[in-house]
């Protein structure tokens, strides 16, 4: 905590992002403080959210890519796989057997974007197992003034996801049974034509809230966690056997959040393939 005057500058510090929008005097550039993040307003935009982001959906690119590479080669001269192509292969069967669980019909899109979500998901929430302080200080030596590593506790980047899920419920609900299914399945469900309006706010609520709960739920437990880990950070600032505590109690939470960054990954993916399968049936109402 040194270079902090108290834990509540500690706190707001670590949970304030890099910033880069528009400053008062008309320029553009990066806040190096908190007033003038506050005067950049809406039209900003979250550097450290969106090179994280970036970042790990390259890596996720390559590392399958990679995998897929060695898979074709090892299926061609009968290698068989070890160590990451093992991991790899298990994670590819376990979203496989989830779509093959959740959607009924036939898309090849699916498998593919479910594999997307589930990794890209769990990749930004793994970044929460990196101690508080050691990439932020290592950017402040760059004179970097904000840094915040979890993507996934920016609301902008889950609504984000949440939204792409929404457009495709949309496109596919759309596609599958034209403009006029889509709106008679909205307008004349689940009560009689005669209350459309009723029905209209109703579905239009439903489907709203899909995106809304998608993004709240990840934002939600990512964000709680990313705060338990820096009051944890806050107990080192005190006496030996506080710290001493802390470090057992960072070890409890690490392996704890483990399975939350997990199982949060696994919830978006799940409920992005149900939705997409509910949009995808014909079925008349």
């Amino acid at each position: 905590m040194a270079g902090y005057a108290n834990s509540s500058e500690y706190i707001k510090h670590h949970l304030t992002n890099l910033v880069y929008g528009q400053k008062a005097d008309g320029g553009w550039g990066i806040a190096h403080s908190a007033e003038e993040i506050k005067e950049m307003g809406f039209w900003s935009i979250h550097v450290d959210s969106m090179a994280f982001s970036i970042g790990l959906g390259i890596l996720f690119l390559w590392i399958f890519r990679k995998a897929a590479k060695v898979a074709a080669a090892g299926g061609t001269i009968g290698v068989a796989p070890t160590g990451m192509q093992n991991f790899i292969e298990m994670i590819v069967e376990f979203v496989d057997g989830s779509v093959r669980g959740s959607f009924t019909g036939k898309n090849p899109l699916i498998a593919p974007l479910a594999l997307t979500i589930f990794v890209w998901i769990f990749l930004l929430n793994l970044m929460d197992l990196i101690p508080v302080d050691w990439i932020p200080w290592l950017a402040s030596l760059l004179g970097v003034s904000y840094l915040k590593i979890v993507p996934s506790t920016d609301p902008n980047v889950t609504f984000g996801l949440s939204i792409s899920v929404l457009i495709l419920i949309i496109y596919y609900s759309i596609k599958m049974k034209g403009p006029g299914g889509f709106f008679a399945e909205l307008a004349f469900h689940p009560f009689p034509k005669i209350l459309m309006p009723i029905n209209l706010v109703l579905e239009g609520v439903t489907l709203i809230a899909k995106p809304v709960s998608l993004a709240l739920r990840l934002f939600g437990n990512m964000y709680a966690g990313e705060v338990v880990f820096i009051l944890i950070a806050i107990m080192y600032g005190g006496s030996w056997s506080l710290g001493l505590f802390g470090g057992f109690l960072q070890i409890g939470w690490a392996l704890f959040h483990i399975l939350i960054i997990t199982l949060q990954a696994f919830i978006f993916m799940t409920l992005t393939i149900v939705y997409l399968d509910m949009a995808s049936q014909t079925e008349e109402h």
